[in-house]
């Protein structure tokens, strides 16, 4: 088994994008934990110590908006932020997101940035 590269968090609402960054990452080298809202994002992040975080914006119960601003001043961690709608971008990066993709996005592109951020 490979050393991870880090931990991951994906927090999304959709489920088929959950399950394909999963693999795609731990295939990458990356430990993975997902969250299907808000809510429950936040509590990974306080609880399973992640390395980067994945953010959907538009997400059921807490938005990526509120995560962003929950997270804010509590946690020092690069987050990428990515929706389908790029107007969405400008608002996530005053809110101190690292980076931000558009869906559909290129998962390569994603990697890419990942990596980036992580010095992986």
């Amino acid at each position: 088994m490979m050393p991870s590269k880090g931990k991951i968090l994906i927090i999304d609402d959709e489920e088929a994008i959950l399950k394909v960054l999963s693999i795609k990452l731990r295939v990458s080298g990356y430990g993975v934990i997902t969250a299907p809202d808000g809510e429950k994002g936040l509590e990974l992040a306080g609880s399973k110590k992640p390395d980067l975080i994945l953010l959907d914006l538009v997400l059921p119960k807490t938005d990526g908006f509120r995560v962003l601003e929950k997270l804010s001043g509590r946690v020092k961690l690069p987050i990428i932020a990515f929706s389908a709608y790029p107007e969405n971008a400008l608002r996530a990066i005053s809110l101190g997101v690292d980076d931000f993709i558009a869906k559909p996005f290129d998962i390569d592109v994603l990697l890419n940035k990942i990596g980036k951020l992580l010095n992986t």
